[in-house]
């Protein structure tokens, strides 16, 4: 377990390194992405409550379709 000096040594080494204003200015992001996060959870939730369907992608490929595209590219 690491003592007080070892740590307040880390500490001091980390605010030399990148100093108080950059901490700041990366604790400030962090934070700014959580709550963009949570807005988007709730949006989420809101949507679900809204009873709106949920967006599906229909992925499936069609042989001919594909077939017919890779020919257009290749003659084309």
């Amino acid at each position: 377990m690491p003592s007080w000096t070892q740590i307040l040594l880390v500490v001091v080494l980390i605010l030399l390194l990148f100093g108080r204003g950059k901490i700041s200015e990366m604790m400030g992001d962090f934070a700014k992405g959580i709550k963009s996060f949570k807005r988007g959870l709730s949006d989420e939730e809101e949507a679900d409550a809204a009873g709106s369907e949920p967006k599906t992608i229909d992925a499936t490929v069609n042989r001919e379709e594909s077939a017919e595209a890779k020919n257009k590219a290749t003659n084309g």
